[in-house]
């Protein structure tokens, strides 16, 4: 691989183990490969290796893995460090552990010939950017987040709030544009362990900071949506080197509900009226199951044949989102669910449960307009009469200019990434970017 690509630009791509952190970087991959400038290495432990088939199988596509061994002694239960089996427990840990590849990646580094001229990793993945620097290559950041989220996300580690800096219990981003204010409890869980004093606390903040410091950034978004964030990114970086190339094609994600919650959407489901497909996954952990999560209340099917369907497996997300007679998208405001949702042109009922979803729904419900929270956190339990009321709210002939402004921004969004769009320019920018730095030498 490594003879026979000698006239193409090497780059190193690494990415964060859960899967809606790791297809979109594949993706972006895919892109970069598929210009026929680019050979195309991705850092993978074992577990991981199925997930880059789809691009191996292309023969065509320069891209190649490379399989480094999990680290022993990472802390993560053994088995669990492949994308769909990643407990939320084991994120913070997962951050460290990835950084212990750093000695396998530079001896594979020292061993080529032509080695990558850049290296381009998650967001989670900040130790990255200090491995580039030792060996003179430049370092770019992947977020699969939005720009408002990474801007707050930005916000904690530069600014350090704590929770006694809270005015009347919101911490307060002045900084970010639009000034948005959140509880302590709907802040980066991954912050606010930092601020709990976690035992590998400081290298996750040299991580973020990392981050910032990195070359450039490549961020899951577009302009028409998020133009004032990404101006105030480049703005906080220091330089211009800010790619938003999105929508990149986003994986389906899957939110498992607790038994209570199931309860509440079944009983809002059946006194809203609405026709309805409701994607109830069921878990795969015992613990999930005894506990009754994912399960559809007894008798809920037979009650709403007539009107509904259930599906307990793997659904396509995609493809229902854009049918035409669906309407109406009851999305937990994972940043790729967003992006499908306004791909599609569907209303969005926004329940955040955790991470950068509340400053997602944020952006969909206060700021563009677009959508109605309806629940907030993954503990909360809707009112049923409530949520009913939404789901047949958001379905009635009503509501005519969010209408217009939702399929705008699908519209935009199909425009960025036509030919000469804002997210292709960009593509293309980030490409030719990358592609001359196997010509210029390295500053």
């Amino acid at each position: 691989m490594e003879e026979k690509n000698l006239n193409l630009t090497h780059i190193l791509v690494i990415p964060y183990p859960a899967q809606g952190h790791m297809i979109p970087i594949l993706d972006l991959t895919h892109h970069l490969a598929a210009t026929g400038l680019f050979t195309v290495t991705v850092v993978v432990t074992p577990k991981n290796l199925p997930i880059l088939s789809p691009l191996l199988s292309s023969h065509s596509l320069p891209i190649s893995p490379l399989v480094l061994p999990f680290p022993a002694d990472s802390g993560i239960p053994a088995g669990a460090e492949n994308t769909k089996d990643l407990p939320p427990a084991s994120f913070r840990p997962m951050m460290f552990a990835l950084s212990k590849l750093q000695d396998p990646l530079h001896r594979w580094f020292s061993s080529l010939s032509s080695p990558p001229v850049a290296v381009i990793s998650d967001i989670f993945c900040g130790w990255t950017h200090r491995f580039a620097s030792e060996l003179g290559i430049k370092s770019l950041v992947f977020s699969p987040s939005g720009a408002m989220a990474l801007s707050v996300i930005y916000s904690l580690w530069r600014d350090m709030p704590k929770e006694e800096d809270c005015k009347n219990g919101d911490v307060l981003f002045s900084a970010v544009p639009n000034s948005p204010k959140y509880p302590w409890w709907q802040l980066s869980p991954v912050y606010r362990s930092y601020v709990e004093g976690e035992d590998i606390s400081e290298f996750i903040k040299e991580g973020f900071r990392d981050d910032m410091a990195s070359w450039g950034l490549v961020i899951n978004s577009f302009d028409a949506l998020e133009r004032v964030y990404l101006r105030h990114l480049m703005s906080v970086l220091g330089h211009q080197r800010v790619w938003a190339v999105g929508p990149l094609v986003p994986p389906e994600e899957k939110a498992i509900l607790t038994g209570d919650q199931m309860e509440a959407v079944g009983g809002a489901l059946e006194k809203s009226g609405v026709r309805f497909i409701w994607c109830a996954r069921e878990p795969k952990t015992s613990e999930h199951k005894e506990s009754g999560h994912g399960r559809v209340p007894p008798g809920f099917e037979d009650r709403t044949a007539s009107r509904g369907v259930v599906i307990k497996e793997w659904a396509p997300q995609v493809a229902i989102l854009n049918h035409p007679a669906v309407g109406t998208f009851l999305t937990h405001c994972g940043w790729n669910s967003v992006l499908e949702g306004l791909m599609a042109g569907v209303e969005l009922l926004a329940w955040p449960m955790g991470a950068d979803q509340f400053s997602n729904a944020t952006l969909l419900v206060d700021q563009l307009n677009i959508g109605v929270r309806v629940c907030e956190g993954a503990s909360a339990i809707p009112n049923p009469n409530d949520l009913a009321g939404a789901l047949a709210d958001s379905v009635s002939p009503g509501h005519v200019e969010r209408r217009k402004r939702i399929l705008k921004l699908r519209n935009d969004a199909l425009e960025a990434v036509k030919e000469n769009g804002s997210s292709s320019k960009e593509m293309h920018g980030l490409v030719n970017t990358l592609n001359e730095l196997r010509t210029k030498p390295q500053a």
